[in-house]
């Protein structure tokens, strides 16, 4: 096959995107919050784990220690207690209560809203700085917000041939020459979402029943 040119991969990419907009109409983030604080302090808990099970965990968390005051302020097994069930409990502690105490100390209590500021708290990598920039702050421009990526965003744009690495920070750097800047935010909820459903990981995926498998170069190859 002829090598696909950066121009024809672009608009494959909105293709894509045009078509799961339609198939998921309601994509968004299913972390439970409230805030920016337990949007963050959420998103972290989520490495490694399930969103389910951090959602799980987060109303008690919230309830014992409902601001980034009393997190700070709170003794670390206490913390850990509550977090156990997300796994690597220590360090998820350790991150919660670190971001906590700088964002009171030197934010006056707010989320910051730019990459720049978020990549100073403890825990928060470009990961987590993204879903907190997209979905609380609306991926504004100038605040330095890229694209999420994580486990169903690796395996997906690989398949999709939007991308040829596991590297988090390349992947990234594809897709925000692919995606129309103004999608950079929902595409990876629709991409979660058609990763969980259709372009699963564990099982041999449904291509079969996949909206954009006639715009796969992996369809079928299973």
């Amino acid at each position: 096959m002829p090598r696909e040119s950066q121009k024809a991969k672009r608009e494959r990419a909105r293709e894509v995107v045009r078509r799961l907009k339609k198939e998921y109409p309601d994509s968004a983030c299913s972390l439970d919050y409230r805030n920016a604080w337990e949007l963050l302090m959420a998103t972290i808990l989520s490495a490694q784990c399930t969103d389910e099970r951090v959602n799980e965990v987060t109303p008690e968390l919230f309830q014992r220690f409902p601001s980034p005051e009393a997190l700070a302020a709170a003794p670390g097994e206490a913390v850990e207690e509550v977090v156990r069930p997300t796994g690597f409990y220590r360090n998820k502690a350790k991150s919660l209560q670190g971001a906590s105490e700088r964002i009171v100390e030197e934010y006056d209590g707010e989320v910051p809203d730019t990459m720049e500021a978020l990549l100073t708290l403890p825990g928060v990598a470009r990961k987590t700085a993204n879903v907190v920039l997209h979905v609380w702050y609306g991926g504004q421009e100038g605040s330095g917000a890229g694209i999420v990526v994580d486990t169903h965003v690796t395996r997906v744009t690989n398949r999709l041939r939007f991308v040829a690495t596991d590297d988090a920070k390349k992947i990234e750097e594809g897709l925000r020459k692919l995606v129309d800047r103004e999608d950079w935010g929902v595409f990876t909820h629709l991409v979660i979402d058609h990763g969980r459903a259709v372009c699963t990981g564990r099982s041999r995926p449904k291509c079969e029943s996949c909206v954009v498998n006639d715009l796969c170069p992996s369809a079928f190859r299973f």
